[in-house]
This record gives structure tokens, sequence and C-alpha cells, in this order.
């Protein structure tokens, strides 16, 4: 099974018309319906090229690539990771911590089931925010001013132009899914705006993890809005639909893969389910890093990551019909970056 491609073009060129031409409206229900079902799609976006994903993996290839004491000059553990360099086993994954997820993924058939890490995920990655911030705000480790390494005279303008074009691509499919879901069209970018949005690509050296079953990053959801990733060079990406099946994912060329992150949830009541996730050594990427090695390219498999947030100061809350006493006793309304923490205080206890 694959997902769905959808062309963002026909909407650009739509956008804002009075009634939406039919063809327009059947994408916005696509979108939403794959949020609903799947909690992920494929998308192609003409303002997001190849062009600009390869520029930005040849230059993180190039930053993993560097020396650890090179790169632990970025680190700043003191704003727990929120800008700079994470190193690779520091981040811990959910199924590492939380029972009731163990417990659920003890349901899951074992043809379908997900690895279960042995410790922290052996990852570094990349915390560069995107977009503005707001002058005022509650939660200013989750706004701190970003790290630029030495040697990369090109890193604030790739960071900032592939991380933008990324957080447009978001912003027009949570116009898309608004619309789908019977919502105004500005329903979710009205609470993304300012949001803390993050360019966070990880980077996994496949030429020290060789053995397939290698576990980069555990079983998880995104605790943000909506996650998009631009096209990796090695596979590895397994997601779980809601109905419990897994799926390698394959992105086409030219293409991103947007999943839904827990704030959607929220939003939604729980008629989107933040998508679950793994990326792990598969026979494919075994395959695509000998491929590599023998072609002189890098072995870092980087996933250029971003992820969207709502504004850490809105309000997540079940919005129009998705608001119920039910839904309202599941997702009682809260400031989002009170959310945002209390999802990292176990994961900064572990690394304290």
């Amino acid at each position: 099974m694959d997902l769905p491609v959808v062309e963002l073009e026909p909407y650009l060129e739509a956008r804002g018309s009075q009634p939406l031409p039919e063809n327009v409206r059947n994408s916005c229900l696509e979108v939403a319906k794959c949020l609903r079902e799947a909690g992920a799609l494929v998308l192609r976006d003409p303002r997001c090229t190849p062009e600009d994903n390869d520029r930005f993996l040849n230059m993180m290839e190039r930053y993993f690539g560097m020396a650890d004491e090179f790169k632990r000059q970025q680190e700043r553990r003191h704003l727990h990771y929120q800008v700079g360099v994470t190193p690779e086993g520091v981040e811990v994954p959910r199924c590492a911590l939380d029972k009731d997820l163990q417990a659920r993924m003890e349901k899951i058939p074992d043809s379908e089931k997900p690895r279960m890490p042995v410790g922290a995920d052996p990852k570094w990655r990349y915390m560069w925010r995107v977009g503005p911030r707001p002058a005022n705000t509650r939660f200013k480790e989750f706004n701190a001013d970003p790290v630029v390494p030495e040697g990369f005279p090109d890193w604030i303008e790739v960071m900032d132009g592939w991380g933008r074009k990324m957080i447009a691509a978001v912003e027009i499919v949570a116009e898309m899914a608004a619309i789908g879901f019977g919502l105004p069209p500005d329903a979710f970018t009205s609470l993304m705006s300012q949001g803390p949005h993050l360019l966070a690509p990880t980077g996994s050296d496949l030429s020290k993890f060789t053995e397939e079953g290698s576990v980069f990053a555990g079983y998880h959801y995104d605790l943000n809005f909506l996650t998009i990733h631009g096209r990796s060079r090695f596979p590895g990406l397994n997601i779980w639909l809601k109905q419990g099946q897994k799926l390698l994912v394959r992105v086409p060329p030219g293409c991103l893969l947007v999943q839904a992150g827990k704030e959607l949830e929220w939003l939604t009541g729980g008629e989107c389910s933040a998508g679950m996730h793994e990326v792990i050594v598969t026979k494919e990427t075994i395959a695509a890093a000998e491929a590599a090695e023998q072609a002189g390219r890098s072995l870092w498999r980087v996933s250029s990551t971003v992820f969207g947030h709502i504004a850490s100061d809105a309000i997540l809350e079940p919005l129009g019909h998705f608001a119920s006493a039910q839904a309202a006793k599941n997702y009682p309304a809260t400031l989002a970056g009170d959310y945002v923490e209390s999802e990292l205080a176990a994961i900064r206890l572990k690394t304290a």
C-alpha cells in the first residue's frame, strides 16, 4: 500500500476562490481523509523543489559528518536541546518510557509490531527555529536564539530557506484539511501564527549501524501539530495507520511527507490520531547504504524534518463540530506551551 500523492498546485492557484473548483474541493476532502484514516499523506508542492532538498541534505550530511567534538560546540543542554545540536544517545523514545504505549505495542500482531529500542536513540538532531516568534511569551525556551556552527557560510540561508518553504507547505495542508473537515480555512493556520516551528533534521550514521533492525528512532508520535519531511536518501521510516497496519513509507521524487501530530489530535477531539512511527535499518536501507558507499557518497541518513507547531500561547481545544462533552473531557482546553512542556518533562528527567 502507498499513500496517495496530493498535488498542492491546483489549490494554490484557486486559493481564496468562492466556491472552490470541484477538483480542488475534492483534494481538500482527500487531505482530511488521509489525516483521519492514515495520519499521514504525501504531497507535491511546486515551491519545494528537489534542488532545494538536495542542497539542504548536502549541507547536513557534511555537518553530521564532522567530528563529535565540533558538533558538541552547538549543544545547548540548558535549553533542553530546543536549539542547536542534540547528540546521539540523548533522545529517549516514548515507547521506552510510556507504560500505556508499551501495552498498546503488545497488542500489535508480530508481523506489524514495532522494534523495541534498547536505551536512547542513536541519532543526532539539529534544532533550528523557523519563522517569526512572539515578542512576549511565557515559553521563552521554545523561542531561544538560533545556533550557527562555524565553517558553514550558507547555513542561515539554507536552513531558513528550506524551513520556510516546508512551513509554507504545512500551512497549505492545514488550510486544505480545515476545508475538508468543514471548518473555516484559517481554523488551524490562525493558531499556527508565530508558533515555535522547528527545522529539526536527524543524522544517523549508517557506517556504524549496519545491522538490519537497528533502531534510529523508536516507536513514537510527534507532540506538535503537523510534521513534514523532505525525501530522505535512505529508506527506513515505518508508520502505523489508524487501523494498526504498518507501512514502509516510500516518498516519490519531488514529494514531501506530512504526518499528524498530537496537537492536531487535540484540535480535532481525537478524530485524527497522532501518527505512530519509527525509523529503523531495513533491507532497503542496507542496499541504499551499499550503493552510496560504492559511489563514494555520504553514509549519513539525514531526515529533513520540520515540526509545525501551534503557537505556545494559543489554546488547544477541540474546534467547531469536533467540540463535544466527551471531546472536552478527553482533550480539555490548555495552552499549547503547557502541553508541550508536560510532554517533554519525562524525557528531560531521563537526560538530566
